[in-house]
């Protein structure tokens, strides 16, 4: 089956990124890292239940990869928004046979973290990007359990895509995400959360 791992927001710069989510929450987000292998960068913050925020980013302090970056991010243009959704499997090779536009299996690490992530070739999601990336943690405590939780939680997740259904119906067989729910509409993300006592959407 397929979780909601976690979700992520997007920008030209981190510091975009990172503003946008802080802006949005009214709570500073945490350290993250870089990822060598896709010259990107990032910050987390933890969420209940066993959920987590990051801010990506290209890397602009090492030379771009030969090949193209996870997340759409060669492509990504104007301001930062919550642009990704990350659900995890424990068997990431029959989740790509299931759902093959997925991507291919790209093993990564980060300090003592250790993935695989299915990317495609060309580093576009299908679905204008709003198909999910699929993650497999060969770590004992991901950062969905280990990152401190503040006063953060989500309630929902709306994935909105013109053709919602077709998506939808794609992951209905596979997906135990009961916060995630589809909508017909212009493509986008939005996620449903209370931060500090107060309800914010993140978009």
């Amino acid at each position: 089956m397929l979780e909601l791992d976690h979700i992520a927001v997007a920008g030209e710069t981190l510091g975009a990124a990172t503003a946008h989510v802080e802006d949005c929450l009214g709570q500073p987000m945490g350290p993250g890292g870089q990822h060598a292998h896709f010259a990107t960068h990032n910050r987390l913050l933890g969420m209940e239940p066993a959920l987590y925020l990051e801010a990506i980013a290209i890397d602009p302090t090492v030379p771009r990869p030969p090949y193209a970056r996870w997340f759409g991010l060669d492509a990504f243009r104007g301001a930062p928004r919550l642009d990704k959704w990350i659900l995890r499997t424990d068997d990431l090779d029959a989740a790509i046979h299931a759902l093959p536009m997925a991507g291919e299996a790209v093993a990564l690490s980060r300090g003592n973290l250790r993935w695989s992530m299915a990317v495609p070739r060309d580093g576009m999601l299908p679905f204008d990007g709003l198909f999910p990336a699929l993650i497999q943690w060969h770590s004992d405590t991901p950062p969905g359990l280990s990152l401190a939780k503040p006063a953060l939680s989500m309630s929902g997740l709306t994935v909105r895509h013109p053709e919602a259904e077709a998506l939808r119906a794609l992951l209905d067989p596979y997906l135990d995400a009961p916060l995630v729910s589809f909508e017909t509409g212009a493509p986008g993300l939005e996620a449903t959360l209370q931060s500090l006592g107060r309800t914010v959407t993140l978009r």
